[in-house]
């Protein structure tokens, strides 16, 4: 990792699979690195794989079909074994190949899409895993760096225009229409990139949850690079 973490960081830094879902979160800290320097080429299996729609999702059969060279037979391994790792755990890996995510333009004062800041919200107790193997990678930022948007005065009154309904109901509508699960970063925020390799765990808010929900975006796509994740 390229950054030097503080107490008040909100990442906690661990070196096993075991200790990154054993780990719990607590206080400010509810981002997990699994840090990891890969080998292997990755980008030769981005340049095999076909890009069906702006996200196409991977399966592991797709990847055992492709021919590789030592490096990239190296890459792929290391991709399925993340698989198996999540999936024993109990999770539900989805590997991308990723163009761009739709972009939300219906409102021109708020923004719903992933390239907005944004927590995950569960009915049941989870956490968000994702490895960026190649590409632009996403960012977070500390819950104390960031304002929810639905309580910035000037986005509030318009969103309570858009609802026009009975003030008892605005808060069900918020979360109806994911508004309340969006940020803004404050002027001094300091973005922490996830990087490429590392293995993340993210704190998702839910019932059972002890921190803040983990505040990330998705990156801007670099021009004609394609992104390929791994997230559950």
């Amino acid at each position: 990792m390229s950054h030097t973490f503080s107490n008040s960081n909100p990442i906690g830094i661990v070196s096993t699979f075991w200790e990154l879902i054993n780990t719990d979160f607590k206080g400010e800290n509810n981002a997990l690195c699994w840090c990891r320097n890969l080998e292997g080429n990755f980008n030769e299996i981005v340049e095999q794989l076909q890009l069906k729609e702006n996200i196409t999702q991977v399966d592991p059969q797709d990847l055992l079909a492709l021919q590789l060279s030592e490096k990239g037979n190296k890459a792929r391994e290391i991709i399925l074994n993340d698989f198996r790792l999540l999936t024993d755990f109990g999770a539900s890996p989805s590997l991308n190949l990723l163009k761009c995510y739709e972009r939300d333009d219906e409102y021109d004062f708020i923004s719903t899409d992933v390239y907005s800041y944004h927590v995950d919200r569960s009915p049941i107790a989870t956490d968000t895993f994702l490895c960026t193997y190649h590409g632009a990678a996403s960012d977070i930022i500390a819950n104390k760096q960031a304002e929810q948007k639905v309580l910035i005065p000037e986005i509030r009154k318009k969103l309570k225009e858009l609802h026009n309904g009975p003030s008892e109901e605005f808060e069900h509508f918020l979360e109806e229409n994911y508004f309340d699960l969006h940020y803004q970063a404050q002027p001094y925020a300091t973005p922490i990139n996830l990087g490429l390799g590392h293995l993340w765990r993210l704190a998702v808010d839910h019932p059972q949850q002890k921190v803040l929900p983990c505040i990330h975006r998705a990156p801007i796509e670099k021009e004609g690079e394609y992104r390929l994740l791994l997230i559950c």
